[in-house]
């Protein structure tokens, strides 16, 4: 018999179906008048013929026809929802699509799948877990070491050991035993009453690395779950069935307890839960939806799925890599922008970077050579201005290498600290198979990952800072010898005035946000847990911060951009002929004042996805294959040509160059 999900007001009720050739408008009424049966009042209504309704459905919010029959209409357990004539929204409705759906408007069920053993995952791996390309299986070995870790729990079950979290309650309540018959609702009882956490959901994409993560840890051997209990926790993981995770709440020790205890809530069908099928609703009715049953958490599972630092590093993880996107396409941007204020190239010659070779500095003076190089890469505006008065440029030109590389070096050293985390248990107490007991420690303390992501933001933020004094020597003309503004008919026109005003806000916003969070400390538990990491903030303002050096660079790449407009019909080199071209094909020059708006937004897009480094990359290559002996290490920032297979980019020939 086909059913129905269908959310009224806040409420979801389950409608079944005996005839499949009965209508939308029927399945809105029968909701309708479920959800005036349970309530006192009524609902406010007289009866269902009062109620006036539309009817949409929850994934993608489409507005279903009355006479529409049902199974031409709705697939089997499809959720849809009945809009009430009249009703105001309140503003803090749930909606059926959370903040950043749109990620999913494609989703398909991918075929691929990694196989965790919680040794060997990537920050890279963890994203594209995140964007939904691929499902998760354990390696045998996993499994093994999932079992022997669970025997120890069953043996100090059966043994009535008296163990912390396990035969006992948590934090002050640690000398506090449990009976036997209680060990189970210990555990859902500690789920329920840590997810106290406040604040928008994570978005989809955010939710699935927090999860996959958390297996990932689990799947290391340490935790005590059952085998049975990891394998649920996976299905529901493989069919995107994602818990209401509010981002607020976690301290960072003991671990991200108000965020995982969320995701555990999902997992046990309580509280809601998000996926691309249903929208938001009942975390039991979304996982029902998808054939899966509700996780029943035997003795210290609950413990073993909220006790460690997955939210810090998950976020942490997505911050690493938008990070070390966004640096290396700064390289581009930028010379893109000494191009066009007609700067030199001296400062990146070898010769200077070799006797100060700090890694990150010797791989960005390269990308500007690669770029700039005029016996590479012949520029006309180069050569327009070959024979100058000028010595030398501006720090914010001439100094790239210095600035832009120790963010390059900044990313490299966080990315080492957020990898091993990724890939360590933080559960307390350690199940230690080998040694067939439970050892109390403090692995769950974020401190690691929360030092690494304020140290992020703070190098990553430079970025921004050096960009926005770029856009002032763009925008002014006494220092670029462009029209004020790079707008014609100045006066008329503002052209970039305001768009430099709002670079200018971002890198002073980004400058609060890069007071370190970790350097703060609050007592919890009743002192018990007298010292905490405050990493949650310090990963979600890392994001913040990294969103708005992409925003500052997008805003730069359109500034440069529109300067090369006023040196036609010169051309600079060929990569960066490339770069020109690819923003010209989202955003048309600025020849009278329009909604700026949606041009940022567009080039911010273009950054975020990686475009300007897809279309560059293969020129930064050959120069590399060309100038560097193979014998000669290379950075570990540089760009590698795994790059190019993954992204299927062509290196050019050099009739291409």
């Amino acid at each position: 018999m086909p059913r129905y999900t269908v959310h009224v007001r806040g409420e979801w009720l389950a409608v079944p179906c005996r005839d499949a050739q009965l209508t939308i408008g029927w399945l809105g009424r029968e909701a309708v008048r479920r959800y005036i049966k349970n309530k006192p009042d009524n609902g406010g209504f007289a009866s269902v013929d009062d109620v006036s309704f539309l009817v949409r459905r929850c994934k993608g919010l489409g507005l279903l026809d009355h006479e529409d029959p049902l199974e031409v209409a709705l697939e089997d357990n499809e959720f849809v929802e009945v809009v009430i004539e009249g009703d105001a929204m309140s503003p803090d409705f749930i909606p059926s699509q959370p903040e950043g759906v749109y990620l999913y408007s494609k989703y398909r069920e991918p075929e691929k799948y990694i196989a965790l053993d919680g040794d060997s995952l990537t920050t890279e791996d963890l994203v594209n877990l995140g964007k939904g390309r691929y499902k998760i299986k354990l390696t045998p070995t996993a499994e093994k070491k999932v079992q022997k870790s669970r025997e120890v729990i069953d043996s100090i079950v059966k043994e009535k050991t008296v163990v912390y979290g396990i035969t006992t309650g948590f934090g002050k309540f640690a000398r506090t035993v449990i009976p036997v018959n209680k060990l189970e609702e210990l555990q859902v009882n500690l789920v329920r009453s840590h997810s106290s956490g406040v604040g928008k959901p994570l978005i989809p994409e955010r939710c699935r690395m927090l999860l996959a993560l958390r297996i990932n840890v689990l799947a290391k051997g340490y935790s005590g779950i059952s085998l049975e209990t990891l394998k649920q926790v996976i299905e529901v993981f493989n069919a995107s069935c994602l818990p209401y995770v509010p981002e607020k709440g976690t301290v960072g020790a003991s671990g991200d307890l108000a965020p995982l205890s969320h995701l555990a809530l999902g997992l046990i069908g309580e509280g809601k839960m998000w996926s691309p099928k249903s929208g938001w609703a009942d975390a039991k009715y979304v996982l029902e939806a998808h054939g899966l049953k509700p996780v029943v958490l035997k003795p210290k599972e609950g413990l073993a799925l909220i006790n460690g630092t997955q939210m810090i590093t998950s976020l942490g993880c997505e911050a690493v890599e938008r990070a070390s996107a966004i640096a290396r396409q700064a390289d581009i941007v930028a010379a893109l922008t000494l191009e066009v204020l007609k700067g030199t190239t001296k400062a990146f010659d070898t010769d200077i970077h070799a006797v100060r070779p700090h890694r990150g500095q010797i791989e960005v003076a390269f990308r500007f050579r690669s770029l700039l190089d005029s016996d590479h890469h012949p520029s006309e505006i180069a050569e327009s201005h070959r024979f100058c008065d000028r010595v030398q440029d501006a720090y914010t030109l001439r100094c790239c290498p210095q600035v832009h590389g120790v963010a390059n070096d900044t990313i490299a050293f966080v990315k080492n600290i957020i990898t091993t985390e990724l890939n360590s248990a933080t559960d307390n107490p350690m199940v230690c198979a080998s040694r067939g007991e439970t050892i109390s420690g403090g692995n769950f303390h974020g401190e690691y990952p929360a030092k690494a992501l304020d140290y992020l933001a703070i190098g990553v933020h430079e970025l921004a800072a050096i960009s926005e004094r770029r856009i002032e020597r763009l925008c002014n003309p006494s220092l670029s010898e462009l029209p004020p503004f790079l707008v014609a008919e100045g006066g008329l026109n503002s052209g970039f005035m305001i768009a430099h005003c709002t670079a200018a806000a971002l890198v002073s916003e980004n400058k609060a946000l890069c007071h370190p969070s970790s350097v703060d400390s609050l007592s919890t538990s009743a002192a018990t847990e007298d010292h905490v990491s405050m990493g949650g903030w310090a990963a979600r303002k890392a994001l913040r911060v990294i969103e708005h050096v992409e925003q500052v660079l997008a805003i730069e790449l359109l500034a440069a951009c529109q300067g090369i407009e006023f040196l036609r019909p010169l051309r600079t080199t060929t990569p960066l002929e490339k770069v020109y071209d690819l923003v010209r094909s989202v955003v048309r020059p600025w020849i009278k004042d329009r909604f700026m708006a949606p041009d940022i937004e567009a080039a911010h897009r273009l950054l975020v996805e990686q475009k300007v480094w897809e279309v560059a990359a293969p020129y930064i290559e050959k120069y590399r294959m060309e100038h560097i002996p193979e014998s000669r290490p290379v950075s570990p920032t540089a760009f590698s040509l795994e790059f190019l297979h993954k992204k299927s980019i062509k290196i050019p020939e050099s009739g291409d160059l």
